[in-house]
């Protein structure tokens, strides 16, 4: 077989499975948010009624550690605790799923980070739309982006606009 031809084929053939491993590392992260999102949202409904505070601390404690023995780590109380916090902060699935593509659960964790409403959809529409990386993320949030653009220091109304 000629060399040029094994080249373009070895070519082609590695772009399909770099392009197939990059979709299935797309559609595992919506997955992920989702999943999360929907987790979060479950307890909040069902368990926490939006405030119950001292039984859903104990029924969050318990389900935690029996979701870590069965599923590990990434179910252990401070990651339910994201969770719980991602469904309050981002009440509407569709706007999860329609973002999941863009963002991946570690953004969403540092954007919950983010006490100001304002200041965290700044952030995520910023994510959005310029298709920020995590450590982009952390780097202009740490970087004070927000709070050093004209937009900050405009009346709240506008911001919302």
């Amino acid at each position: 077989m000629p060399k040029n031809l094994t080249t373009n084929l070895f070519r082609d053939i590695s772009q399909l499975i770099d392009s197939t491993k990059h979709h299935i590392a797309h559609y595992a992260n919506t997955s992920l948010v989702i999943l999360n999102w929907q987790i979060g949202q479950r307890i909040n409904q069902d368990i926490l009624k939006e405030s119950r505070a001292e039984y859903g601390v104990q029924v969050v404690s318990q389900l935690a550690k029996q979701l870590k023995e069965q599923y590990g780590s990434g179910f252990d109380r401070p990651n339910l605790s994201r969770m719980i916090r991602f469904a309050r902060l981002f009440p509407d699935q569709q706007i999860c799923v329609t973002l999941s593509h863009k963002l991946s659960w570690s953004h969403f964790i540092k954007l919950i980070s983010v006490e100001e409403t304002l200041k965290r959809d700044f952030y995520t529409e910023m994510c959005r739309l310029e298709n920020w990386n995590v450590r982009v993320l952390r780097k202009k949030i740490d970087g004070m982006l927000y709070e050093r653009t004209a937009l900050a220091k405009q009346p709240e109304p506008v911001i919302k606009a």
